[in-house]
C-alpha cells in the first residue's frame, strides 16, 4: 500500500520540462532580501492556530510559544533563519515530514490511491520559519508585479468571494452590451505534487528574487523525506523530490509563482491568435470567459483556448483533468435547448453539455444569475444544522442558551450567509 501511495503522489518524479518556454517571460528587477526581524516572527507566531496538528517532532504551537518567551531562544531561532538564507541551506531536520493520507469527499469508491489526498505535516520550528519567509515573499512578488491580476487564489487579500464578484461583474457588463457570457472551467490535475523544482528555481530568477533566496530554495526542495500515515499505521521513510507539499506554509505562494509565467504566456498566445477570451485563475482552478452574441462563436473561442492551454501545460509538466472540465452559458434565453454543447473530443477532451446550474468554489450559478438555487441550498443546510443542535441540550440539561447563541452566530450564520 505504501508503494502504491508513493508512486501515485510522485508520478512526476522523473519528468522533464522545457525550460526554454520561460524565454518569453520578462525578468523583473532584482530585489534585496533583508535579515529577518523580531516583529516578523512575533506576527507569524501570533497568527498560528494552537490547535493545529504537530509534525514529526511532536512540538505543539503552545510549546513553541512558551519557548519563544525566552529572549535567548527567540534570538537563536532568528539567527538560524538568517543563516539558512545566507548559506542557501535548509536543515535536514526540517526536510523530514509525515504525509497523512485522507479520503477525498464524495467519491464513488475508494479502491484507488487517487481517491485520497496527501496532507503534509512538518516540524513545527521549520513551519514557523517558512511562515516568515512566505510573508516576505508575498510582499516582494506583489511589489514587483510578477503575479498576474487574474490570479485570485492563494494570495493575501484575495478570496473565493473576489472570484464571484469579478465573474458576476463581467457577466452583467456583457448583458448591458447584449452579449452572452460562456464559461469553460478547467482543473489542473494533482497540481501541488507535480511542480518541477528545477523549473521553479528558474521562475524565481525571472521574478527578480534575491540570489540568496534562489539558492536557498534550490536546496530546500531537494533531499526531502516523508513517511505516510494511514489511520494508526505509518510507513518507513520515502524520498520526495517533487512538488511542494499540500499543507506547507510555502505551498500557496510557491504555486502562485509557478503559474504566473504560464498565465503570461497563455494570454500572449491568445492575443497573437486574436482569440477574445479572458482568464481567471483560483489556484489550480481556471476559467476561460468568452462573450459574444452567438454561443457558437463563443464555443469556438473556448475550444481554441482549451487546445492552446493543454499544449502549454505539457511544457510546464502539468496536465489538465478532463473529467472536471465544464462549460456553462450565462444568457437570458428562455429555452434550454438553445444552449449548444462543446465538443472537445478532437483534442482528447470530453463532450461538454451545459447544465441548468453550475457549482464553482461553493457558489451555485444559474443562467440568469438569480442565485435561487444557491440560496435554497445554503438555507437548507443551515436549517438542518440548527435541527442537529437540539441534541446539544434543552431547558433542563446540556449547554446553556448563551453557548447555543454563540454556536448559532459562528456556525449557522456563516453557512446561511456564505458569499452574501
Amino acid at each position: 500500500m505504501w508503494n502504491a501511495l508513493h508512486s501515485t503522489f510522485n508520478t512526476a518524479l522523473n519528468h522533464h520540462v522545457d525550460i526554454r518556454v520561460l524565454d518569453k517571460v520578462e525578468c523583473k528587477l532584482k530585489t534585496f532580501w533583508n535579515p529577518f526581524s523580531k516583529e516578523e516572527f512575533k506576527c507569524a507566531i501570533d497568527n498560528c492556530n494552537s490547535s493545529l496538528t504537530s509534525g514529526p517532532d511532536k512540538l505543539s504551537w503552545n510549546h513553541l510559544k512558551t519557548i519563544l518567551k525566552q529572549d535567548e531562544c527567540f534570538n537563536n531561532i532568528i539567527n538560524i533563519a538568517n543563516t539558512c538564507i545566507n548559506l542557501g541551506y535548509w536543515l535536514s531536520h526540517f526536510k523530514k515530514s509525515s504525509t497523512v493520507v485522507i479520503p477525498k469527499p464524495n467519491k464513488q469508491s475508494y479502491d484507488h490511491p487517487k481517491s485520497f489526498c496527501p496532507i503534509v505535516l512538518l516540524n513545527t520550528l521549520g513551519k514557523l520559519i517558512k511562515k516568515v519567509i512566505e510573508e516576505r515573499l508575498q510582499f516582494q512578488i506583489m511589489a514587483n508585479d510578477f503575479i498576474y491580476p487574474c490570479q485570485l487564489g492563494e494570495l493575501k487579500f484575495k478570496s473565493t468571494t473576489d472570484v464571484k464578484v469579478a465573474l458576476t461583474y463581467i457577466i452583467h457588463s456583457g448583458w448591458v452590451k447584449n452579449l452572452s457570457t460562456s464559461i469553460l472551467a478547467f482543473d489542473i490535475a494533482q497540481f501541488f505534487i507535480f511542480l518541477n523544482h528545477c523549473f521553479f528555481t528558474c521562475i524565481l530568477q525571472k521574478a527578480g528574487i534575491d540570489s540568496h533566496i534562489v539558492k536557498f530554495f534550490a536546496n530546500y526542495l531537494t533531499d526531502r523525506k516523508t513517511n505516510y500515515v494511514w489511520n494508526n499505521f505509518s510507513s518507513s521513510m520515502f524520498e520526495v523530490n517533487i512538488g511542494v507539499g499540500q499543507g506547507s506554509a510555502l505551498s500557496p505562494i510557491l504555486s502562485a509563482l509557478y503559474l504566473s509565467p504560464f498565465i503570461y504566456i497563455l494570454e500572449n498566445c491568445l492575443k497573437n491568435y486574436n482569440i477574445p477570451v479572458s482568464i481567471i485563475l483560483f489556484v489550480d482552478d481556471g476559467l476561460f470567459i468568452s462573450q459574444d452574441k452567438s454561443l457558437i462563436s463563443s464555443n469556438s473561442c473556448l475550444f481554441c483556448s482549451y487546445n492552446i492551454m493543454t499544449k502549454l501545460l505539457d511544457k510546464f509538466d502539468l496536465i489538465v483533468e478532463h473529467s472536471k472540465t465544464e462549460v456553462f452559458h450565462f444568457n437570458r434565453l428562455h429555452s434550454i435547448f438553445a444552449l449548444p454543447p462543446l465538443d472537445l473530443s478532437s483534442i482528447k477532451g470530453p463532450i461538454l453539455v451545459p447544465k441548468n446550474t453550475w457549482k464553482y468554489l461553493g457558489f451555485i450559478f444559474d443562467r440568469k444569475l438569480s442565485f435561487h438555487q444557491h440560496i435554497n441550498f445554503y438555507c437548507n443546510r443551515a436549517i438542518s444544522t440548527v435541527k442537529c443542535m437540539r441534541i446539544l441540550g434543552n431547558s433542563s440539561h446540556g449547554i446553556i442558551p448563551t453557548q447555543k447563541r454563540l454556536l448559532y452566530r459562528y456556525c449557522i450564520l456563516s453557512i446561511a450567509l456564505y458569499s452574501f
